[in-house]
């Protein structure tokens, strides 16, 4: 699940920049855990935001957005109060009023995912030159933090990876721009980047799916996560994607020269088989417990069902969409404003109506883990008021029908009698 990615890649940066001597026996007792930082007004959802503030507040923004519903005008304040001077955003900054310094955590996964946040709501806010200069400025700073090999990592100057290059693409893609003319000092391109994640159709095994990273033996695993994230972008989408026609069954072809979009619908065909088991994804097991049972992953199977409808294999997802509109509810329910996004991201590919997802009207779901929205799609204060004058028009109708009949009642027993 993403969010379960993005915590434990910040988590493992925190650890490896934190030093320490371990305890003696005798050393003073530990002192408390240090509890939660409260979530601030404007922010969407109630866990602690440490490691996904700045995440899950733009996947709620642009999943509102693919319904017509605007957030409030202090969610949006909130997002752009985290960005720095610089453009960037880091995962979380619990006190934007404090300048970011170098000690500051700056984070490319955040950062391109609010630019595509802040490009969604950019035209219903209040100040939309302001928006739009915080959305230009965020993607001006990743590309100076460009990797020399056209890709980006979890953090400026990391190695790069499936997951960071590609919802850079995606940002570069809402704002206009042309990912492929985006090219790193040596010359390389994000496209060039995301092929050296991808795994030859040739291959025993993992063929056609893409890698995070290379392991420490160079070699490319499969990551499911990885995979439907690359597909997406190499077919120069977004964090969302309407599925295509004519449908077209997944395969996986190697070309003498690979291009981004035939890598992509390799990555399809590669998810298309992954989901053809069970219906879902899986969590993968963690590391020295191979024995461990698998556990159903529902952020990972919403992600490969937008990326198969955007690859036209509207029929391999169905079967997925359909395991999530049955088993997604406590999940999200439990996982807060980012589950509800990719389940709204999943409805949307699949041409269903959100509102209507199994028994979960998901938008009513989102909106309910922050501020009111401002308005939400076919209905503002105004039709609202109708709604209700509706109402309260056609109870003073049924009365009204009511009293009529009743005294026609009375006129005939009264005429009975006599």
């Amino acid at each position: 699940m993403i969010t379960v990615r993005r915590g434990a890649a910040a988590l493992a940066v925190a650890t490896v920049l934190c030093t320490g001597t371990a305890p003696t026996a005798f050393a003073a007792p530990s002192p408390s855990p240090t509890p939660a930082p409260e979530v601030p007004a404007g922010l969407y959802g109630e866990k602690d935001p440490t490691y996904d503030g700045v995440w899950r507040q733009s996947l709620a923004f642009i999943a509102l957005r693919t319904q017509q519903v605007q957030p409030a005008e202090q969610a949006v304040a909130w997002l752009r109060q985290q960005q720095c001077e610089s453009g960037a955003f880091a995962s979380y900054r619990p006190d934007p009023a404090k300048a970011c310094d170098p000690a500051t955590m700056l984070d490319t996964n955040a950062t391109a995912v609010a630019v595509q946040a802040l490009n969604a709501v950019r035209a219903k806010s209040t100040d939309p030159d302001a928006v739009a200069k915080a959305a230009k400025a965020g993607a001006g700073w990743l590309k100076g933090v460009q990797n020399k090999d056209g890709g980006w990592g979890y953090n400026p100057g990391g190695p790069s990876d499936a997951n960071s290059t590609s919802v850079v693409i995606g940002a570069l893609t809402a704002l206009g721009e042309k990912p492929g003319d985006v090219k790193s000092v040596d010359g390389r391109t994000p496209y060039d980047a995301l092929l050296g994640f991808a795994i030859p159709c040739a291959a025993q095994e993992g063929a056609g799916a893409f890698a995070y990273q290379p392991d420490k033996n160079g070699t490319l695993l499969a990551n499911a996560d990885a995979t439907a994230a690359a597909t997406l972008a190499g077919l120069g989408k977004g964090m969302t994607a309407d599925g295509v026609t004519p449908e077209q069954a997944p395969a996986c072809t190697d070309l003498p020269k690979p291009t981004a979009e035939r890598a992509a619908l390799n990555g399809a065909s590669y998810l298309a088989a992954a989901l053809a088991k069970t219906g879902h994804l899986n969590t993968p097991p963690m590391p020295g417990a191979a024995d461990a049972a698998e556990l159903p992953d529902h952020g990972n199977t919403a992600d490969a069902v937008v990326a198969l409808a955007a690859a036209g294999a509207m029929k391999e997802a169905d079967g997925a969409l359909t395991w999530l509109q049955q088993n997604s509810a406590d999940w999200a329910r439990d996982s807060g404003p980012a589950a509800y996004a990719q389940l709204v991201f999943a409805s949307n590919a699949m041409d269903v109506d959100p509102r209507h997802f199994g028994s979960t009207d998901l938008v009513k779901a989102l909106s309910a883990t922050g501020p009111a929205p401002q308005a939400a799609a076919g209905s503002s204060a105004d039709e609202t008021a109708e709604d209700e004058d509706s109402g309260s028009f056609d109870l003073w109708w049924i009365i009204g029908i009511g009293m009529v009949v009743g005294v026609g009642i009375g006129f005939l027993i009264s005429g009975r009698k006599k």
